[in-house]
This record gives structure tokens, sequence and C-alpha cells, in this order.
């Protein structure tokens, strides 16, 4: 193996600090105050993260991005059509309590500044649960995050309308607080540059003889740790929320505020043994050689090493 490059894997494997050199001149355009506003609750990032693994990784994605507008052009020349590029779309898959909403939006800010690409919209797969009605019903609540618990056909539709260039496209809207759909509301997509899709299961193959919403994919990434890191992120995150966002009297959650820190701690616990890692060795953690592109994080939530796929 040289410079991280295995033979044997398609991913060439690269340290922090060789992933950071390929910034090059890769402007920050964020500071500390938007950075506090995107970081999610328990994630430690810093702007000398965001400068050594999220701007190399924006040149990338940047570089990747002109490269597919220039492949439809010349698809769009061949057939004579003339149409305008198909929306590139970024998935970004991971674990509960990982980080990868935190990637999102930190990537939806940053690719939004770059002048190639100004409209980035972010779409995440809770919009498409099934609501709690449903989910009772079918007898599959203590399932959320599962893949049975997604209207997949819908997600997929939503995916294809967007990557066909439909002037608008709408989703629902999915509630953390109440924990349910919103009946009635919808996040509308107009045609944008960049549409960055993050979700538990995005990577996940489809069934025989149909479509994945993988497949519209452009590029797509897998925010990695190590189970026993994540899951003590997950109990931590999970005592932060109920000091906070439980305590709020609409929460779903909110009889949780009221546990004593060592019924929190257990019931936290058991809920990752439970539903989160088993969801996470089933369903999740398969679908990470699809990826793209691999942040591995370490202990302290910060990413150490980054698989890039070459082949």
């Amino acid at each position: 193996m040289a410079n991280g490059w295995d033979a044997a894997t398609p991913y060439v494997e690269l340290s922090r600090a060789q992933w950071s050199e390929l910034r090059k001149n890769t402007p920050l355009t964020l500071t500390e105050d938007e950075l506090e506003e995107l970081r999610g609750v328990d994630d430690p990032i810093d702007l000398t993260e965001v400068t050594e693994v999220y701007l190399p990784l924006t040149r990338l994605l940047n570089l990747h991005f002109t490269g597919a507008r220039q492949r439809n052009a010349a698809v769009s020349t061949f057939l004579g059509t003339g149409r305008e590029p198909a929306p590139y779309i970024l998935g970004i898959a991971g674990s509960v309590a990982v980080g990868k909403s935190t990637t999102a939006r930190l990537l939806h800010t940053l690719l939004a500044r770059w002048p190639e690409h100004p409209r980035v919209e972010l779409i995440t797969t809770d919009s498409f649960l099934y609501p709690n009605r449903v989910l009772a019903e079918r007898d599959i609540m203590h399932r959320k995050g599962f893949p049975e618990s997604y209207d997949r056909r819908a997600l997929v539709r939503f995916v294809a309308d967007v990557k066909a260039g439909l002037p608008e496209v709408s989703a629902p809207v999915y509630s953390h607080l109440e924990y349910d759909i919103v009946p009635g509301a919808v996040q509308s997509v107009h045609r944008p540059d960049i549409l960055i899709v993050e979700g538990l299961n995005v990577l996940q193959p489809a069934p025989p003889a149909a479509l994945a919403v993988n497949d519209y994919f452009d590029f797509s990434i897998y925010v990695d740790a190590k189970v026993e890191h994540v899951r003590e992120w997950y109990v931590d995150r999970f005592h932060k929320l109920r000091r906070t966002a439980f305590e709020d009297p609409k929460s779903y959650f909110r009889h949780l505020a009221e546990m004593s820190g060592e019924e929190a701690t257990e019931f936290a616990k058991n809920v990752w043994r439970d539903i989160n890692e088993r969801n996470l060795l089933e369903n999740i953690a398969p679908t990470r050689g699809r990826a793209g592109l691999v942040l591995l994080k370490g202990p302290d939530h910060s990413i150490k090493r980054v698989r890039l796929r070459r082949i």
C-alpha cells in the first residue's frame, strides 16, 4: 500500500493531515457564530475541523459537481434536447447520534457559498417516515427509523422528481418536538443546483425490480464511528435533550424530563441497545461500502481519517 491506497479495496484512506492538504486555496467562509447555529447537540465540531476536513470536502464536491454538469451537457448535446443540467444530488448516511445531521447542515451552508452552485437545498428522510398513526396500525412504532418505517416510494418519487428538473417538488414535514409528521405541512424544493438528502437508510439497496433513492445520487457520504463511541454520544445527547427540548410542554418526550439521572441513563442505554444499535448493525452499517466517501470519527467526535472511493 502506498499513500493509503490498497488494491484490495476500492478506497484510498487518508489521514486527517493528508486530507487537509487537499484543501488547496479553498477559503473559509464560515464564522464561529454561524458554526454554533449549525452544530448539533453534543457535537464539538470547531472551525479547525471545518478548515481541515470540510473545506477539502467542498473542493472535492465542487469538482465532482462540475464534472457531473459536463456529463449532463454531453448527453443533452447528443440527444439534441437542450435541457438544463439536472440537479446534483448528494446523500449523507450514518447512525443516530453520529453527527450526520451536522455534516449535512454544514455542507448545505458551505456549498451554497461556492459561486457555481448557490441554490442548495437540504431534505432529511425523517420527512418520509410514516405518521405515528400508521406506525401504530402496523405495530412498528418500536421500529421507527428502521427501513420499513419509511414511505420508501414517496421518498424515491420525491428525489426522482427533483432529479428530473421539475420546477417545484414538495415533501412532508417532520417535527422532532412532536415526534410525528406535521399534518398539512410541506417543504418545497425549487429546482436546486444541489439537493442534499440526509438520513439513516439512504444507502439501502432497492427491493427487486425497483429503484432505490441512492440510484439518483451523484455522490454519497457515510459518517462512521465505532459502535461503543456512538453509544456514549447517544446517551450524552439524551441527557442534554432531557434538560432542554424535552422540557417543552409540547414535546412528545416531556415525561422523560422528570426522570432521575440514573433512570434516564438506564432508559437511554436500553433504547440504544434495543432499537438504534440493532438498526445500525442490521441496516445502516452494511451500506457503508456503497458510499463514495467515509468520514471516520474518533472517540472525541472529531474526524480522524477519510476514505475516498477511487473506483
